[in-house]
Parts: C-alpha cells; sequence; structure tokens
C-alpha cells in the first residue's frame, strides 16, 4: 500500500514519538485509527449502495477488466488501427490516381494571384494616414 514498508513505517513512527512526545501520541494515534475507518466504512457503505443500485449485474461485472492501470495507449491505438474499416466494401479495389505534380496548394495561391492582379493595385487615401 502506497509503497511503504515496515521499515518505513517504523521510522515514521519513531519520527513521530519525537516530535509529538509521548504525552501526544496516543491522542493522535486514536484520531488516526478513526480516521482508516471511517475511511473504511466510506468505501463499505459506497461498494453496498453501488451493489443495491446495479442489482445482480454488481458481482457479474468483470472489475479488473475496467482498472485504468492496465490501459496501454499505444496498445489501443495500434488494436484500433489494425481493425478492418466495416464499412468497406470487400470486392472494391483501390485505385491510384496520377499525382498532381502541382499540389493544390499551388493551384489555389496560382488563382489568387491571378485575382490579384486582375483587380490591381489597392486604393491608396492621402488624407487617411
Amino acid at each position: 500500500m502506497f509503497g511503504l514498508t515496515f521499515e518505513k513505517i517504523l521510522l515514521i513512527g519513531i519520527i513521530a514519538v519525537f516530535l509529538l512526545g509521548p504525552d501526544k501520541l496516543p491522542h493522535y494515534a486514536a484520531q488516526l485509527g478513526r480516521l482508516v475507518r471511517q475511511l473504511r466504512d466510506m468505501a463499505n457503505g459506497a461498494k453496498d449502495r453501488m451493489r443495491d443500485e446495479m442489482g445482480p449485474e454488481f458481482d457479474d461485472l468483470d472489475w479488473k477488466k475496467l482498472d485504468p492501470r492496465q490501459y496501454d495507449p499505444r496498445r489501443i491505438i495500434r488494436e484500433a488501427l489494425a481493425d478492418e474499416d466495416p464499412f468497406k466494401e470487400q470486392s472494391a479495389t483501390i485505385s491510384r490516381a496520377e499525382p498532381n505534380p502541382e499540389g493544390a496548394y499551388l493551384k489555389r495561391k496560382r488563382a489568387r494571384d491571378a485575382a490579384r492582379t486582375a483587380l490591381g493595385p489597392a486604393p491608396f487615401d492621402s488624407e487617411s494616414t
């Protein structure tokens, strides 16, 4: 739990004894125990409430399958890309069109430049500046 080993917990306890002192330590230990019990009761209450609301499907649900730690984005993308397109016709053949040496960008640029030269220079008003 949280990567805590027995040695680490023992070290935290020794530091707590020195910081809090022997007179306050039992009080804080009791508060910590109450907090842990309340958290456990809240978790069990949420689990029971979920079981009541979901009904019998709650026991049939595979919780390990829904664990977010198991998801690997690379694997998910790889599987999604590997799936075949369900709308693709099986008998359709792929035909390649001849590549356009100009490209769509150059066509648009040439059309835009031609329109600018046809309109002439922009009007200039010496009094506006």
